[in-house]
């Protein structure tokens, strides 16, 4: 097929190889993965506006080595937004691609950019957090440990007064995300995202722990807060990832999280559209519900001296 030109939001989108197959088991291309990103703009873009994102691209498809980017392309267009960000120390400043338009993602799956990771800061704010996150990987092949660490970290969070969501993350496991206002740094957050995973694996040790060390786990679920760190990146709500069958992040009502047949690969650019058609974005009104660290902060020292 020759090169094809789309239209969206008035930009003229050269999609160059729209026949090229990225998912080489499934058949699916470069035009497929546009046409998905333009469709689920609607969805997909009050997460990214306004955060840096890191580019997760595969020019030859995911049966080759892809790469990820973080600074800007010379040769993308002028009016793909950009913002130089600070990282400090030997990184120096970093020009960084966001996301604001539908034309935005459009482009970017042109460039075989399957999936985008963002900040858990606004670029406005980039060292204070608006998101915290846990993220939970199954120990074995078995998923039914991640949906209850999802529900034993949503749970604790509650209590504390966060409110939190969750979504698969399209690769092995769940995301829990609670908002917050951007009032701390991220060390701060950091912290006590480390002090609530201390105290659920204390909880619960026959099933969550703290330790890094795989020889060490004897089988429970990590809790991993690691994310919770400037210039981290979580994978966005709704992007698609370098997995055959091309699964999707999709976020979840948590009641959902109790049914087994969800797992992290549920839902996929080919069902994606069946699923949304039918239920709204559980994570619409997520920053509504933003609380202070401090909420958090005040639950833990009740609990460590109750």
């Amino acid at each position: 097929m020759n090169d094809a030109v789309l239209k969206v939001d008035g930009e003229h989108i050269a999609l160059s190889h729209p026949d090229k197959v990225l998912f080489p088991d499934d058949g699916l291309t470069k035009a497929d993965l546009a046409d998905y990103y333009q469709r689920v703009a609607p969805l997909m873009l009050p997460h990214l506006r306004g955060r840096a994102l890191t580019l997760h691209r595969f020019p030859d498809g995911i049966g080759e080595s892809g790469f990820y980017q973080q600074n800007r392309g010379d040769y993308f267009p002028d009016w793909l937004p950009a913002r130089r960000i600070d990282h400090g120390g030997d990184t120096g400043e970093v020009t960084h691609i966001f996301c604001e338009r539908a034309a935005d993602l459009v482009y970017l799956a042109g460039q075989a950019t399957l999936t985008l990771h963002a900040w858990l800061s606004q670029a406005a704010r980039p060292h204070h957090p608006d998101r915290l996150v846990f993220d939970l990987d199954p120990p074995d092949d078995d998923f039914a440990p991640v949906r209850r660490a999802a529900h034993q970290v949503g749970d604790a969070l509650r209590e504390a007064g966060l409110t939190p969501f969750v979504k698969t993350t399209g690769s092995r496991g769940l995301h829990v995300v609670a908002p917050l206002e951007p009032s701390a740094d991220f060390d701060r957050v950091r912290r006590a995202c480390r002090r609530l995973a201390d105290h659920l694996a204390t909880r619960h040790p026959d099933a969550l722990t703290t330790e890094q060390r795989k020889n060490k786990r004897r089988g429970r679920l990590y809790l991993d807060i690691m994310r919770n760190a400037f210039g981290q990146t979580a994978v966005a709500p709704y992007a698609v990832r370098a997995k055959p069958g091309a699964p999707v992040a999709m976020p979840l009502d948590w009641d959902e999280v109790n049914d087994s047949a969800i797992g992290p690969r549920r839902y996929t650019l080919q069902n994606a559209f069946r699923r949304l058609g039918q239920k709204h974005d559980p994570w619409a009104e997520m920053d509504r519900a933003a609380a202070d660290i401090g909420k958090l902060e005040a639950a833990l020292e009740a609990w460590e001296q109750g």
